[in-house]
């Protein structure tokens, strides 16, 4: 029976993007500026993420206790929302459309491990949350999904395939249970 040995890790080819000054950087402006709540302002982050390469569309809002882990592979359109400690885990690239609701504790993954290997291999794939998606408070979305047009992830739930348009899923893993059906 074989073990896992994390002596032989190695996450070959990931790269995480910008230099190790930028990393560094960034790291401590992290600390400093999203994962505390003495910062409430979003027009400041805003303002730091575009300074680090991040495509931010207009009027995003990013409440406080926000972990970003490098915001050049993270792409947000307009008015969007990024509720309370949320973790957006861009280890690539991550793209959230116009009209998007991050609630309180989401977490978007990007990265995961290749269990099957003794070596642990990091596995890395992108995110997509298109125009109107609703993760709710303290909801999962795994590498690799796509969150289609005004799909809803229900509070709790834990994404491990994509998500259909105007859909609300839920439970682990989660599943559709209904259409979106939105009035005026």
């Amino acid at each position: 029976m074989h073990k896992t040995d994390l002596s032989t890790y190695n996450n070959h080819p990931f790269h995480p993007g910008g230099n190790a000054l930028k990393r560094f950087l960034w790291y401590y402006l992290n600390a400093v500026f999203f994962k505390t709540s003495l910062v409430p302002s979003s027009g400041f982050k805003v303002f730091l993420l575009r300074m680090f390469g991040a495509k931010i569309g207009k009027n995003v809002t990013i409440k406080p206790c926000v972990n970003i882990k490098y915001p050049w592979f993270l792409c947000i359109g307009d008015q969007t929302w990024v509720g309370e400690n949320v973790w957006i885990d861009s280890l690539v690239m991550i793209k959230i459309g116009a009209h998007v609701c991050l609630s309180q504790g989401a977490v978007l993954l990007t990265g995961s491990h290749d269990y099957k290997k003794t070596t642990f291999n990091l596995i890395t794939k992108g995110l997509i949350l298109e125009d109107g998606v609703w993760v709710g408070a303290g909801a999962i979305v795994n590498l690799g999904i796509t969150l289609a047009s005004h799909s809803v992830l229900t509070s709790g739930s834990v994404a491990t395939k994509s998500l259909e348009p105007y859909s609300i899923y839920q439970g682990n893993p989660a599943v559709k249970i209904r259409e979106r059906n939105m009035g005026a």
